[in-house]
């Protein structure tokens, strides 16, 4: 597995990465990602440090030691263990970097148990699982097509979508952009596939693609959004920006400008079934969800805390309302660990002896988790109120002496010095007011999907398992106990009956 140095070293490969129109030459080094890039890096030091790695780490069927999210899993014992592996990950960024490198294991680590339903291609997915299990790889990915004109059949937009444009005897050609490669400047892979439709119509397959590609391959472009690692980097102090300064996994529309992919980090070429159904059929979809929800968890310990302090600091912890408030934000966060353990307590059987996650569970917590982290958003916004605006600018105001006794004075709370509430107010800003919170809103809003297809796929799981019909049935059971004459089983009596009782 690879360590940090190493991990940081495999990013200077000649990538090419866009930022504010300019090329970034190291991206290890630059502020605009130089410290999530670390903080990543000390996520792979944790797999070898004497005591996490007994959390984080187990040996696969073939005797390699990996991340436990990365092997195969056979039992509800391996997915407890894999999700406690999560959560100690997750706990080195408080839950506020989801597309860590365990999030794509939710797609890896099913290749060699699922590795027949890639036609033709079998024997590439063993071999990713058996290279992902062993170095453990940074991969993003890659699902959705750009917002250019959605309002068009995908044949219309098929200049813009990723699609094969040439075949090679060792490998193919392809070409268009996806969106949204979170992370994808401090990765190792990108993993292209598709969520929804991939027939182009006219027997055009071109589009129906899966395949992995290295982010330093000739034609691969990353154009970045805004770092908001950078701008905290120039408008203050970690004191000021404590997460979006160390925790910024920066968001990139990623294209493929005739890039080859040689033919064994291909998984699906020219295949509509294999495309269409990778998402629920791989196990990817119960996967990403466990990993997703664990993390959101976590995260959820940290908001629990920070809400916790900031009423505490402010004095108002004793009041009943607010305490109803802290309540709500302690029963939402027991739900998600609820959920997570669930998913793996109560597995599905999956291909050759594998198991997945709980989908009902899985697709509760697609539903669930867009709503609660606006609930929680809320809650902070109405209860710290105006404290989050009172801040004072900078980390520089308690460093002029000329202020700094008004801000010991007025900026203090309840059994608290000023600075240290207003380091405490300058962390709740940054995980909801600021660019990086603001980011994190809309991150969890969509993490799962589209508001639409989150539920509608939530019904149709319902009626594809049948559980819809046992739940339809359910009622059956209690209308047939009566009809226009009554009762109709001796259970009940009916008023015209006398009671023998």
């Amino acid at each position: 597995m690879l360590d940090g140095k190493q991990y940081l070293e495999s990013l200077r490969d000649g990538r090419v990465v866009y930022l504010n129109g300019k090329q970034i030459e190291d991206v290890t080094e630059h502020p605009a990602y130089r410290n999530s890039a670390r903080s990543y890096a000390r996520m792979y030091d944790a797999l070898h440090d004497e005591e996490l790695s007994k959390k984080l780490t187990a040996e696969t069927e073939d005797g390699v030691k990996t991340h436990v999210f990365f092997k195969t899993p056979k039992s509800s014992e391996d997915l407890i263990q894999a999700r406690d592996a999560i959560a100690e990950w997750s706990k080195l960024n408080y839950g506020f970097m989801g597309r860590t490198p365990d999030y794509k294991a939710a797609f890896t680590g099913h290749l060699n148990a699922y590795a027949d339903f890639y036609e033709g291609f079998e024997g590439n997915a063993k071999a990713w699982y058996k290279k992902a299990t062993k170095d453990v790889p940074f991969i993003n990915h890659t699902i959705i097509n750009p917002q250019v004109d959605r309002s068009k059949s995908l044949h219309e937009n098929k200049d813009v979508f990723v699609r094969a444009v040439d075949e090679k005897d060792d490998g193919i050609i392809v070409s268009g952009a996806k969106m949204v490669g979170t992370s994808a400047a401090l990765t190792n892979y990108n993993f292209v596939a598709n969520y929804g439709p991939t027939d182009l119509g006219g027997g055009d397959q071109s589009h129906a693609l899966i395949f992995f590609v290295a982010m330093n391959a000739p034609g691969v472009k990353i154009i970045s959004r805004q770092s908001y690692e950078e701008i905290a980097t120039k408008n203050g102090t970690p004191f000021d920006y404590p997460l979006s300064s160390r925790f910024d996994e920066n968001d990139a529309v990623i294209v493929l400008d005739n890039v080859f992919i040689p033919w064994e980090d291909v998984l699906a070429y020219e295949n509509v079934s294999v495309s269409n159904g990778f998402l629920m059929e791989s196990g990817f979809f119960h996967r990403f969800t466990f990993q997703s929800c664990t993390r959101l968890a976590v995260k959820l310990d940290f908001m629990s805390g920070l809400f916790l302090k900031a009423t505490e600091a402010a004095g108002t912890k004793q009041f009943r309302g607010v305490q109803a408030n802290i309540g709500e934000v302690l029963s939402l966060r027991n739900m998600f660990w609820g959920l997570s353990t669930a998913m793996a307590t109560d597995p599905e059987k999956g291909r050759n002896g594998a198991v997945v996650p709980n989908g009902f569970y899985a697709n509760a917590y697609r539903v669930l988790a867009p709503m609660t982290w606006v609930k929680i958003k809320n809650i902070f916004e109405q209860v710290i109120a105006g404290g989050l605006i009172q801040l004072p600018s900078s980390a520089n105001d308690f460093l002029n002496p000329e202020i700094r006794p008004y801000l010991d004075q007025y900026y203090r709370g309840t059994g608290t010095s000023a600075e240290d509430r207003v380091k405490l107010l300058k962390m709740v800003w940054d995980a909801i007011g600021s660019e990086f919170g603001a980011r994190h809103e809309l991150y969890e809003i969509n993490y799962g999907g589209n508001q639409e297809n989150i539920r509608l796929e939530t019904l149709k799981h319902a009626e594809g398992t049948g559980a819809a019909d046992s739940y339809k049935s359910f009622v059956d059971s209690a209308m047939s106990d009566y009809d226009l004459h009554g009762w109709t089983n001796s259970t009940w009596i009916n008023n015209f009956e006398k009671s023998t009782v």
